[in-house]
């Protein structure tokens, strides 16, 4: 494929994962996500369907991963690198989800700063700011 494709791909994709940020409201239930705008202040955590929102986190993780792991592919086009990336990214969800859920579970008493980098983790592509430049730096050794 050639470079230039690569790029105009690359923006494609990252404009997504803009978009799904920009439609989160329509596409995934998350009351969460209004509870830490400001909420967690002065009130408690809302009611919700907890395995609705754990759904829906998962939902909107694959999506995120979907895209990042093509980003990724574009960038590097090296197996070795996908499959890292794909192994990092469910091993991630997994221990990201177990303990978002028994945060939940015990109505962040652990304080609301540990879910809602928990959350943040799930349900942005922060994995992807994370791994393209390891990989680079990676490359360039």
């Amino acid at each position: 494929m050639k470079k230039t494709i690569r790029i105009i791909i690359t923006v494609l994709l990252i404009v997504l994962l803009f978009l799904v940020r920009a439609f989160e409201e329509q596409l995934f239930y998350d009351p969460l996500n209004s509870y830490f705008q400001n909420d967690y202040l002065y009130k408690k955590i809302p009611s919700l369907d907890r395995w609705n929102l754990l759904l829906h986190l998962f939902y909107r993780y694959i999506i995120n991963s979907l895209i990042s792991l093509a980003i990724i592919h574009l960038v590097f086009r090296n197996k070795k690198i996908i499959k890292f990336s794909q192994l990092f990214f469910t091993i991630s969800f997994l221990v990201l989800i177990v303990a978002f859920f028994f945060s939940l579970r015990n109505n962040l008493e652990g304080g609301y700063i540990f879910t809602f980098y928990i959350r943040r983790f799930l349900i942005q592509p922060l994995f992807l700011l994370i791994l393209l430049p390891a990989f680079y730096y990676h490359k360039k050794l």
